[in-house]
């Protein structure tokens, strides 16, 4: 429905306002008011990071894991590797494994890399979106 709309434009896009919101909304053609997205975003318990966009709760730890120990990403295939700082790479991956994104089949964590396993090619590319907008965002 339209909440799992809003958890998808949410993770794939830099979303600032509401209005950007109900725009993506429409686009996707849900007919929806301000006021209902408004409602929606405090049933999901949407956050805004210091830079004014929206993440999703569950997705808060992950951003403050990967902003501060993912250090690049890479993609090969349908297979996301994350290079992080050393001894951090374990952490990263529980991050990763409880933000439950659908597009993750699972991942593995060495020392400072974890490699992350997508469904396919392109559930590779929306997680390394993901990241890479977690990573640039910073506290």
């Amino acid at each position: 429905g339209r909440q799992e709309a809003i958890k998808e434009i949410v993770r794939g896009k830099s979303v600032r306002t509401q209005h950007a919101l109900v725009d993506e909304l429409q686009q996707l053609g849900y007919n929806c008011t301000q006021a209902t997205v408004s409602r929606d975003i405090a049933d999901m318990g949407l956050r805004k990071l210091s830079e004014g966009i929206y993440v999703l709760a569950e997705d808060l730890h992950l951003q403050r894991m990967v902003s501060e120990f993912v250090t690049s990403i890479d993609r090969a295939e349908n297979l996301v590797v994350v290079r992080t700082q050393p001894g951090t790479a374990p952490g990263v991956a529980a991050a990763v494994d409880a933000a439950s994104l659908s597009e993750v089949l699972g991942s593995v964590a060495g020392n400072d890399t974890v490699l992350v396993v997508c469904r396919d090619i392109d559930a590779a590319m929306v997680v390394v979106d993901l990241i890479d907008k977690l990573h640039a965002s910073r506290k």
